[in-house]
């Protein structure tokens, strides 16, 4: 998947980089650090890195990394589970995090919001991609191999806006911005899933 990830993106019609791009720009300056959790292949951090940030990334794939690593623009990589706490980085050391296409992966989201919190300064940007929970829908849904492009059917999760409201509480964030948009699930566009990106700013700590 590594080798053709970005082509494949692009048939798809992913468009969550340049969506929190979008959202997050007014709020991040050139020169700034930015974490891409889940960095991939680079394509959620690679306009910050455009715009003149610097960009930092942990992913667990190792061959994910080297397709990354390939393009020349990340300033350090590391190879981490997003599980297992604390992540690869000192308390207060970055200006900024982003993390999408990742956490519908997760149906615990609480480690990836306390090390963000941990991570970032004060008035750090925070922008994130959730799957968008309705009310009255189940958090964990299927897909299939016809939607994966894989061997078998994979799990996801969505997470509605009063529990990540709350994460943000939780971990001294202050929403500043969010909006829906729809992710196409194959290149025919016949399903599609609903998805949510938020911008938060992380308090000043007392």
């Amino acid at each position: 998947m590594a080798s053709d990830y970005d082509s494949k993106a692009e048939e798809y019609g992913w468009r969550g980089p340049e969506i929190v791009f979008g959202l997050s720009y007014a709020f991040v300056n050139p020169g700034e650090s930015v974490l891409d959790i889940g960095i991939g292949t680079g394509l959620g951090s690679s306009l910050f890195h455009k715009a003149g940030l610097h960009v930092y990334g942990m992913d667990s794939s190792a061959k994910m990394l080297e397709a990354c690593r390939g393009k020349k623009f990340a300033k350090d990589l590391k190879e981490h589970d997003l599980t297992v706490e604390p992540y690869p980085y000192d308390s207060e050391s970055l200006d900024n995090a982003v993390c999408l296409g990742v956490l519908n992966f997760f149906q615990d989201l609480r480690p990836v919001f306390r090390q963000v919190s941990r991570i970032l300064r004060d008035n750090g940007i925070f922008v994130f991609v959730v799957g968008d929970r309705a009310a009255g829908e189940e958090a964990a849904f299927v897909v299939g191999p016809e939607h994966t492009e894989s061997d078998s059917n994979v799990t996801l999760y969505r997470h509605g806006a009063e529990e990540t409201n709350g994460l943000m509480n939780e971990n001294d964030f202050t929403l500043l911005r969010s909006l829906e948009f729809p992710v196409p699930m194959d290149r025919e566009r016949t399903k599609v899933i609903r998805a949510r990106a938020y911008v938060a700013r992380r308090k000043k700590r007392i």
